[in-house]
């Protein structure tokens, strides 16, 4: 088994990206994989270097469990999501997990 999460920032130059826009990824993955997991009632916060600044973005997190990683339809969807939430990289990481 996998979680697959998503890593969506909440705003662009300060504008908040529409729900509907999270709304529809949402019901996507549910379609595919049977459920997703939503963190965004409270953001996390992504911190990276650009140059010498430290930049920061208020972040969602969407998480799915598969059985089978189709790395090329996860790619798709990646660079899909870069261009619609106009970031420069979009993280979408995978790791195994165990049910209990």
């Amino acid at each position: 088994m996998h979680l697959i999460q998503i890593l969506l920032p909440l705003e662009h130059d300060g504008i908040p990206f529409p729900a509907e826009q999270y709304d529809r990824l949402e019901q996507e993955l549910t379609d595919k994989f049977g459920g997703v997991t939503s963190y965004s009632r409270t953001p996390a916060e992504g911190r990276w270097k650009q140059g010498v600044q430290t930049e920061h973005d208020d972040i969602g997190v969407l998480e799915v469990m598969t059985e089978h990683v189709d790395r090329i339809w996860w790619s798709a969807l990646r660079e899909t999501l870069t261009r619609e939430f106009r970031q420069d990289e979009l993280v979408i990481r995978c790791q195994p997990i165990e049910r209990l």
